[in-house]
């Protein structure tokens, strides 16, 4: 069993506000959530209007199965055109 953790810094396009940043984040939160199998949460900056940090977790046989679904991640939220990503971390946790 291989637990994946994912985190990615994010610098926000379009909020003036952070009820807007709070909307765009939850909109991308929501996005990875329905299209891959993934707990995910905004995991830093909360207080700051255009930067955020999302967390991503997944559990998996092996390591060549995470790799793939953490870049259709990245991939989900740079299409959106929300954001951009200025930051990434990875790991993997073997159990």
């Amino acid at each position: 069993m291989v637990v994946g953790v994912l985190r990615l810094e994010l610098l926000l396009h379009a909020p003036q506000n952070l009820k807007e940043k709070r909307a765009i984040v939850q909109k991308l939160l929501g996005r990875c959530r329905a299209r891959f199998p993934v707990s995910a949460a905004e995991v830093d900056h909360q207080n700051l209007w255009k930067r955020s940090t999302l967390g991503f977790a997944v559990v998996e046989q092996s390591e060549k199965e995470i790799d793939p679904l953490f870049a259709k991640i990245e991939g989900e939220i740079l299409a959106a055109g929300l954001a951009d990503i200025t930051a990434r971390d990875q790991e993997f946790l073997h159990y």
